[in-house]
C-alpha cells in the first residue's frame, strides 16, 4: 500500500504513522484505513456509557483532505443511530464543517473520541443531526449489533469486549440484566483498569470539545475585529 503514494508528503507520512499507532483494537474504537486508498478510513466506536448509545456499535467512514493534518477529515456515519444521518457529511466542531476550529495537532483517534463524546448532545439542528426519542435510539443501538459493512464485515467483533466479565448482548452471562428499555445492567465486579482507561477517554474527548470552543469563540472575535478595520 505504502508503495503507491509519495512518502515525502506530510499527510501521507502522517496518515501512515497513524494507521501504524492504530494496528489494534481498543475497548472503545478502531479504525483502519482502506488498502486502495489511505484517504479514507473507515471506522468503529462503542456508544458512550450510560447514554441511550451504551449498547450500541457504530460504524462510519472518515475522509482525509489532501491538506490532513492542516485541515481537518470529514465525518459520514453508515451505522442507523439516531442522532446522526446516514451517508452525509455530519457538522461537529472537529470535521470538514468547522475548519476553523480545528487543530493540526489533532488526530483521527481524536476524532473518535470526539464522536463517541457528541453523540449523546443535543442535536440543536446542526447539519446531518438528528433528534431521535431516547426509546428509538436504544432500539436502534441494540439492532446496530448485527450491522455489517459491505467492506468490513459484522462490526461487532471489531473492538475488544469491554470487560472480562462482559460478553455481547445475544451470550450475557446470567449475572447481567437489563432494563425495561433494554439497556445493559453490568455485572458488579467492574474490570477496574478497562474504567479508567474509559475516565482517560472522557477526559479526552472533554478537553477536546473544549478547546473547540475556544477556537470558536477566537475566530468569531477575529472576524468581528476585521470588520470594523
Amino acid at each position: 500500500m505504502d508503495s503507491n503514494y509519495n512518502l515525502r508528503s506530510p499527510a501521507v507520512k502522517r496518515i501512515l504513522r497513524e494507521a501504524k499507532e492504530m494496528e489494534q483494537p481498543t475497548h472503545e474504537y478502531y479504525a483502519r484505513p482502506l488498502e486502495d486508498n489511505i484517504f479514507e478510513w473507515h471506522f468503529t466506536v462503542r456508544g458512550a456509557c450510560d447514554s441511550d448509545f451504551a449498547d450500541g456499535l457504530y460504524h462510519g467512514r472518515i475522509i482525509l483532505p489532501s491538506e490532513y493534518p492542516m485541515k481537518p477529515p470529514s465525518i459520514i456515519m453508515l451505522t442507523p443511530n439516531g442522532r446522526f444521518e446516514l451517508n452525509k457529511k455530519i457538522c461537529l466542531s472537529i470535521s470538514g464543517h468547522h475548519p476553523e476550529t480545528w487543530m493540526p495537532s489533532w488526530s483521527i483517534r481524536t476524532v473518535l473520541l470526539a464522536i463517541i463524546s457528541f453523540m449523546p448532545t443535543p442535536a440543536q439542528g446542526h447539519i446531518g443531526a438528528l433528534d431521535y426519542s431516547g426509546e428509538e435510539r436504544r432500539i436502534l443501538a441494540r439492532k446496530s449489533r448485527h450491522w455489517k459493512c459491505d467492506l468490513c464485515g459484522t462490526i461487532i467483533h471489531h473492538l475488544k469486549p469491554t470487560t472480562a466479565n462482559h460478553t455481547i448482548m445475544e451470550n450475557r452471562p446470567s449475572n447481567v440484566s437489563t432494563t425495561n428499555s433494554g439497556s445493559i445492567i453490568e455485572p458488579v465486579n467492574v474490570d477496574v483498569q478497562h474504567q479508567n482507561y474509559s475516565n482517560w477517554s472522557s477526559w479526552s474527548a472533554l478537553v477536546v470539545l473544549y478547546y473547540s470552543v475556544v477556537m470558536l469563540i477566537i475566530g468569531l472575535l477575529i472576524r468581528r475585529l476585521l470588520s470594523h478595520i
